[in-house]
C-alpha cells in the first residue's frame, strides 16, 4: 500500500519538496510585522506560510498552580502556559487578511488549530490543508475534527510515542481520510542535530504507509537537506522577520537571507538526487574516450607476439576493451605496428568478434 498522490492548494507534493515557513509567534504581537513577514517569506522562496490558530483560553486555563508553571529548562521557564499562549497567540480577526495576503503573494495560506473553533474559523477561510502540532497529537477528538474536513492532515511527532502516532493515524483513516503526512520532529527549543533521527522518517512510510516530513526547530539548513535525501515531501521551519525581534520562537527561527539558503540547500539536494538512470550525461558520454583501452606499448613487427611488454591497458579509450588483454596474450599479429596505437582486431589473423 503506497501513500496517495497528495496536493495542498494546488501544490503536487510529487513534484517537488513542499518548503513552509512558519509564522507561529514571530508576529510580535503586530499585524504590519506579520505582512511584512509574509512578503519576506515569498522573497526566500517559501511555497506556503503557516500560522497557528489559538487563543490562550483555548489551549489552557489561566492558573498560577505548579502544573502550569513552565520550569522544565526551556527557553520560557519562569512563566505560566497561560502567559506564554497570550503572548504568542495571532489575533483570530488577522486571519482572513493574512489569508489574503498569501493568496495575493502566491504563497499557500493553511494553519495549526488547537481547537474545533479553530477548524470551523480555518474552514470558513477555506483552509486547504489542516497542521496537527505535536503538543495535540494525543488529542484524538481534535484530530478526527479535522480529518472530518477531508483536507490533508499534516501531524507533527514531536512527543509521540509509536502508539500515539498509530492513533493518530488511525483517527483519521476512521474519519475516511487517508490525505496524511508525518512530520519527523523533536520538541525542542532549538534542538539538537544528533537528536533528529531522520531515519525514522522511512519508518514511518513503511510503517504507517504515510507521506513523510520534517517539522525542524534545529538551527541552520543541514537537517532538512538531510531529511530532503531521504525523501521528505515537506519541510518547514519557523521564520522571523527580524532577528532582533524580542519573541518565544527567536532562538530556532530562520531570518530570509537563512531560509532563502536553505531552500536553495533542498532545492540542490533535489536535483541532486535526480532520477533512476544509467544514461550517461552530455560530458560523461564525451568523457568515455579518456577510459582506458588497449594500445601498443611497444612498435611491432609482423609475426611478433603479443606480451604484456608490448600491449598494455591505458588511457585513452579508442583501442579495444581492456577485458580482451588477457586473451591477446600470445597471438601473433599480421602487420607492423607502431608504438601507442590503438589495438584492433584486424591486427591479428585469428578473429573474434566483439
Amino acid at each position: 500500500m503506497l501513500p496517495l498522490r497528495m496536493e495542498i492548494g494546488g501544490f503536487d507534493l510529487a513534484s517537488r519538496v513542499f518548503i513552509v515557513a512558519e509564522l507561529s509567534a514571530n508576529h510580535g504581537g503586530s499585524l504590519e510585522v506579520a505582512r511584512e513577514t509574509l512578503k519576506a517569506m515569498k522573497r526566500a522562496g517559501a511555497d506556503a506560510v503557516k500560522l497557528q490558530s489559538f487563543t490562550a483560553d483555548t489551549i489552557t486555563i489561566d492558573s498560577d498552580h505548579p502544573d502550569f508553571q513552565i520550569d522544565h529548562g526551556t527557553l520560557w521557564d519562569g512563566t505560566t502556559l497561560y502567559k506564554l499562549y497570550q503572548e504568542a497567540a495571532m489575533p483570530w480577526e488577522w486571519h482572513s487578511e493574512l489569508f489574503e495576503l498569501a493568496s495575493e503573494l502566491g504563497l499557500i495560506c493553511f494553519s495549526s488549530p488547537f481547537d474545533n473553533t479553530a477548524v470551523d474559523l480555518l474552514e470558513d477561510l477555506k483552509a486547504p490543508a489542516y497542521k496537527i502540532a505535536s503538543f495535540e497529537i494525543r488529542d484524538i477528538p481534535l484530530i478526527r475534527y479535522a480529518a472530518s474536513k477531508m483536507k490533508p492532515m499534516i501531524m507533527s511527532t514531536g512527543i509521540a510515542r509509536e502508539e500515539d502516532i498509530f492513533n493518530a493515524v488511525n483517527a483519521c483513516r476512521e474519519m475516511g481520510n487517508d490525505q496524511i503526512i508525518l512530520l519527523k520532529c523533536t520538541s525542542a527549543y532549538p534542538a539538537r542535530v544528533d537528536e533528529a533521527n531522520l531515519r525514522t522518517m522511512s519508518d514511518y512510510s513503511d510503517r504507517f504507509h504515510v507521506e513523510i516530513g520534517l517539522s525542524d526547530h534545529t538551527t541552520g539548513s543541514l537537517v532538512p537537506t538531510v531529511a530532503t535525501s531521504l525523501g521528505a515531501r515537506f519541510i518547514e521551519k519557523h521564520f522571523i522577520l527580524n532577528k532582533d525581534m524580542d519573541t518565544p520562537d527567536k532562538a530556532f527561527s530562520m531570518d530570509e537571507s537563512e531560509f532563502g539558503e536553505m531552500v536553495n540547500a533542498v532545492r540542490e539536494a533535489e536535483l541532486a538526487l535526480g532520477k533512476v538512470s544509467y544514461e550517461l550525461v552530455q560530458n560523461a558520454e564525451k568523457n568515455r574516450k579518456f577510459g582506458r583501452s588497449i594500445y601498443t606499448a611497444e612498435s611491432l613487427k609482423k609475426g611478433d607476439v603479443l606480451t604484456t611488454d608490448n600491449i598494455r591497458s591505458i588511457r585513452p579509450g579508442f583501442g579495444l576493451p581492456p577485458e580482451y588483454l588477457p586473451w591477446l596474450y600470445g597471438k601473433v599479429v599480421n602487420q607492423d605496428i607502431e608504438f601507442g596505437t590503438p589495438f584492433s582486431l584486424e591486427f591479428l589473423d585469428e578473429q573474434i568478434s566483439l
